[in-house]
């Protein structure tokens, strides 16, 4: 099945995990290892696919190999809602499907979090994006992710007319990835006016008080709870004016239905192929700056890796900033000079790096 995937780069293994009294069926797709063992997040959604979970192995892959970790590309997922009141149980099996899977270094995702990993690490003795008290950088609480798309958007405003300052931020899917981009987008003087979740979409010009609508978030689940500005579709993010977009949400949720409809300057990928690749080139062609999730998102992974190699979260901080800014300046710059969509450029950075370090691997 996975040969309409497969080309020089992997994926290494694809591994289907199915438990029939339990009722788990789990994917893992451990892409590519001539780094070191893949590092990348389990995904617990009722429609997660073998090809959605291939296309995120894959784009860990450029992301690792960007941020120059010693680590490949890999991604699981487990089909199940994970607000299913049998979640501890089924990860802990899915847990125990993927022992054996030493190359494959499981952390947070969609639907999953530090207590997840906290169980898969009771399990088998490894994983990511622990608590504090499990001695873990809990990458969602400290908002690694959301830290590095505000590096990212620091850097994209040198070359874009969109400055930080004032810019009208727009974000979808209100999650952890979501939440802390508007955080740290408002500390450099961003402005939230569009924020979309599940429930649907609030829109104030004058802008959302984001510690007020985190609250509500949590404590109803809903967007739409906040007390000011219009209440809309879950969509209508698309048809809205803003400077700036983080999609931050599922795979996909930019493409050529609506990539015309697009209002802002600038798009920093905050979830994980959120752009589909006729939706870049559309973007590309009206002017509109996309920096590439396997840019813009790496804080996470990049957090992963310092709590594997026994860092701080201090240290981590210091290392999101340093290389989310340094790649992305180079992809933008690359960009630029070759007339390229960034998407090409770090493409092309990426695969160059995979390549030399497969170039040392034994053959045979």
């Amino acid at each position: 099945m996975f040969h309409e995937f497969a080309d020089e780069y992997g994926p290494e293994k694809v591994v289907y995990i199915y438990e029939p009294r339990s009722g788990l069926k789990g994917i893992v797709v451990i892409d590519n290892i001539a780094a070191g063992p893949a590092i990348g997040g389990i995904r617990m959604a009722a429609d997660v696919t073998t090809a959605e979970v291939f296309r995120l192995a894959r784009a860990m892959t450029w992301k690792n190999a960007l941020a120059g970790l010693r680590h490949g590309g890999g991604k699981a997922g487990i089909l199940a809602d994970p607000h299913t009141p049998n979640k501890e149980t089924l990860i802990r099996q899915f847990a125990r499907g993927i022992e054996a899977l030493e190359g494959y270094i499981p952390g947070p995702d969609m639907g999953t979090d530090e207590t997840a990993m906290a169980w898969v690490r009771d399990e088998i003795g490894r994983s990511v994006g622990l608590s504090k008290v499990l001695g873990g950088i809990p990458l969602d609480q400290v908002g690694a992710t959301g830290f590095g798309i505000a590096i990212c958007g620091e850097v994209a405003q040198e070359f874009s007319e969109i400055g930080l300052e004032g810019a009208r931020v727009a974000v979808q899917g209100f999650g952890n990835v979501g939440q802390h981009a508007a955080r740290f987008l408002a500390e450099r003087g961003a402005v939230l006016t569009v924020a979309s979740d599940l429930d649907g979409t609030v829109f104030d010009p004058d802008g959302i008080d984001i510690e007020e609508l985190v609250r509500l978030k949590l404590e109803t689940g809903q967007v739409t709870v906040y007390p000011r500005g219009r209440k809309l579709g879950r969509d209508a993010f698309i048809d809205l004016d803003c400077d700036i977009l983080v999609p931050a949400a599922r795979p996909d949720v930019i493409d050529e239905t609506n990539a015309a409809r697009i209002k802002a300057k600038v798009i920093l990928q905050g979830a994980n192929i959120p752009v589909t690749p006729m939706a870049e080139r559309i973007l590309h062609g009206r002017g509109i700056l996309s920096v590439p999730d396997f840019v813009a998102n790496a804080g996470g992974v990049i957090c992963a890796s310092v709590e594997y190699q026994g860092g701080t979260q201090k240290q981590a901080f210091e290392t999101i900033e340093e290389k989310v800014r340094e790649n992305t300046r180079e992809i933008l710059e690359l960009a630029r000079a070759h007339s390229q969509m960034p998407t090409e450029a770090a493409l092309t950075l990426a695969k160059q790096r995979v390549s030399e370090a497969m170039a040392y691997r034994r053959r045979g």
